[in-house]
């Protein structure tokens, strides 16, 4: 039966492995590209949004000991209350506009009594010191304006103190809530430019949509590539002919290929016999 190849433990982990990859670009690479293409959709939308929406105040916009969503991302507000130096701590191992960065991380108190996080900007490294100097929190009452941020994802809480100032690796305000044993609202405040406070103001992400949706259609394009040419090459082995076909008698023109084609053992092995040949001769003489 000439379907017979497809039982093979060789042909059977091929097939394994190509019906494996098309699942994987169908199921988990091409929508995890879509996601990110439609995340990327969703900040455009907000900061487009932002852009032609006035400033109102934080408890207007997000209620108290709630999470901004997705679809209040970027939008401007604006804060009363007083920074919580003493409380500060540092983002590191940042990246901002290609360069390597530190983010100053203040808690501000509301007049409400509520404490939430303030990216104040950032600073780059300095020579010599491990952590970069940068201008001290003002004091006393002050009226802020910045956008509102959902935290990133938590790294376990870690913490690094060096010269005496507590680091952590994500802006998170329950990271930065643990490490000063503060009760801080979900989420932050990114200052914009000119703001009390604000240390070199983190600029907006451009609006691009990025090379994902491109992505997700090349990751489609592969797995349905490989399923062609595994259904191509079963049909060739399948015809009579087929490189697997151990019934097809070889032809006279392919045994006489055969027959030519020696390995460089057997090359070197005629070599020596015609050598030792020639030298009987030679002797004979």
């Amino acid at each position: 039966m000439r379907l017979r190849f497809l039982l093979r433990p060789s042909w059977l982990a091929l097939t394994l492995a190509v019906f494996a990859f098309a699942a994987a670009c169908y199921t988990i690479l091409a929508p995890w590209q879509f996601g990110r293409n439609d995340e990327q959709q969703t900040q455009n939308t907000a900061l487009r949004d932002s852009f032609g929406a006035p400033a109102v105040p934080l408890d207007r916009l997000v209620a108290a000991g709630a999470a901004p969503t997705g679809d209040l991302e970027w939008r401007e507000v604006t804060s009363t209350g007083h920074y919580l130096p003493a409380d500060e701590v540092m983002a590191r191992l940042r990246t901002v506009e290609g360069e390597p960065a530190f983010e100053v991380l203040t808690p501000f108190r509301l007049t409400d009594g509520r404490i939430v996080l303030v990216d104040r900007g950032y600073q780059r490294p300095q020579a010599g010191t491990p952590v970069p100097e940068y201008p001290a929190a003002p004091t006393g009452e002050l009226t802020l304006t910045a956008r509102v941020r959902a935290d990133e994802p938590a790294d376990s809480h870690r913490v690094l103190v060096s010269d005496g100032r507590k680091q952590v690796y994500s802006v998170n305000a329950g990271t930065v809530g643990a490490t000063t044993h503060l009760t801080i609202s979900p989420g932050y405040l990114q200052l914009d430019p000119g703001q009390p406070g604000v240390v070199n103001a983190l600029p907006l992400p451009q609006l691009d949509s990025g090379p994902f949706l491109s992505y997700a259609l090349q990751w489609i394009a592969f797995g349905t590539m490989a399923l062609f040419g595994w259904a191509y090459f079963s049909w060739r082995e399948a015809r009579p002919g087929g490189a697997l076909d151990s019934t097809v008698t070889p032809s006279p023109q392919r045994e006489s290929k055969a027959r030519k084609r020696k390995s460089v053992a057997e090359i070197l092995a005629d070599d020596e016999a015609a050598e030792a040949e020639t030298d009987t001769r030679s002797s004979a003489v």
